[in-house]
């Protein structure tokens, strides 16, 4: 089968879409698919067209920026030539783009989806106000013309103003989540890398910096856990610099970052490449999740987290809750509730063991095979209902 993957960031950029997507990618390549990915060159230095772990990569010239999302002149063009070329289309949204694609999909009968994955919210400014607008409105178009709607769980469809409206359509497939196996030679060496005095316990987040993950939420929490544990260190891992559109952000909250990290409770580990993650998650006692919006949907670091014997404690957000409450492993505070953090932490970290799971099913549930073949049915379902309709 042919399958043309549409989506505004791919790998190299790092956030829990372009994961999911590279993921999926690189497993129905394994599976003898052909896959192409149509993406924006949103880093000048990036080729146009190139050939990772099966995967074609097709890139779009970004001509300039609004706000987080960019404008490609060629795009359609491209669009056109592949969905001609492909049997089935997946667009990942919130995306600009997506409508174009979806409506060609359906004029030429090609079986269509969308995987939703999150509602967008832009930084503040009239600009990413009008930006925001537009992608909404692109978004609604695009489910108008796609044939189903994929996202990760009920819990979050039915609270998204967005899916709300296309229950008919909407299948719920888990993400496809799979770290790489380590040593434990690698494993140690990461840990005296960033953790040279023995500190603990270590309390992970992964994650980007960005205002919607609530990073000023376990700041806040930390001096109550401290107590309790004295030598408690937080790792940060992922881009935390000069992120696009987070600038004010960090500069809020980088004079208590700068006095934590001199205390030596705050670490910053930067972008990890997989193994390096692997290595963190097997590092960390506890994961902490304390995302404030519906842009976060899921948190695909709880399950990397789990996979590890790690609990994690997470805001109680449509979607974002659902790993903790289905595999039981830590605890659930309310959206922004310092105190709910601090005190769902130290209830953890007091017996840990009473919050591990064996690994094996959890990586058989979110395994990118399992993953790529309950995609492979749909389209093979869609495919029979337009071939019916004739």
């Amino acid at each position: 089968m042919r399958i043309l993957v549409v989506l505004t960031y791919y790998r190299p950029h790092i956030s829990g879409l372009t994961i999911y997507a590279e993921r999926l990618a690189k497993a129905w390549a394994r599976r003898g698919h052909q896959v192409t990915v149509l993406t924006s060159q949103y880093q000048p230095d990036l080729p146009r067209e190139e050939v990772l772990d099966g995967v074609r990569i097709v890139r779009a010239p970004v001509a300039f920026r609004l706000s987080k999302g960019v404008i490609m002149p060629t795009f359609g063009a491209l669009a056109s030539k592949l969905v001609l070329e492909h049997d089935v289309i997946q667009l990942h949204l919130p995306q600009f783009d997506a409508a174009g694609v979806a409506l060609r999909g359906r004029l030429l009968r090609k079986p269509t989806v969308i995987t939703y994955h999150c509602d967008l919210r832009m930084p503040s400014g009239v600009v990413s106000w009008a930006a925001n607008q537009a992608v909404r409105v692109m978004n609604n178009l695009a489910a108008l013309s796609t044939h189903r709607v994929v996202t990760y769980t009920e819990d979050y469809a039915v609270n998204s103003s967005y899916l709300k409206r296309y229950l008919r359509k909407l299948h719920v497939i888990p993400p496809p989540v799979e770290l790489p196996e380590v040593s434990a030679d690698e494993v140690k060496a990461f840990g005296e890398k960033h953790n040279p005095d023995g500190r603990g316990p270590i309390i992970g987040m992964m994650a980007r910096f960005a205002t919607e993950k609530g990073v000023e939420i376990l700041m806040r929490a930390l001096p109550k856990i401290l107590e309790a544990h004295p030598k408690a260190v937080v790792w940060f891992g992922g881009p935390y610099q000069n992120i696009m559109g987070e600038e004010q952000y960090w500069a809020r909250l980088a004079p208590e970052l700068e006095r934590l990290q001199k205390e030596g409770s705050w670490r910053f580990l930067g972008a990890l490449d997989p193994r390096q993650a692997a290595a963190f998650f097997a590092n960390i006692d506890l994961h902490v999740l304390p995302s404030l919006n519906s842009t976060e949907a899921f948190g695909l670091v709880q399950i990397e987290s789990m996979l590890n014997g790690v609990p994690c404690v997470t805001s109680n957000l449509p979607g974002v809750r659902i790993p903790v409450k289905r595999h039981e492993m830590g605890r659930i505070f309310e959206i922004g509730d310092v105190d709910g953090l601090a005190a769902s932490a130290l209830e953890v970290l007091a017996d840990v063991e009473k919050f591990r799971r064996p690994a094996g099913p959890i990586a058989e549930m979110y395994s990118p095979d399992a993953i790529a073949i309950e995609y492979e049915k749909l389209f093979a379902e869609m495919r029979g209902e337009l071939m019916v309709e004739g």
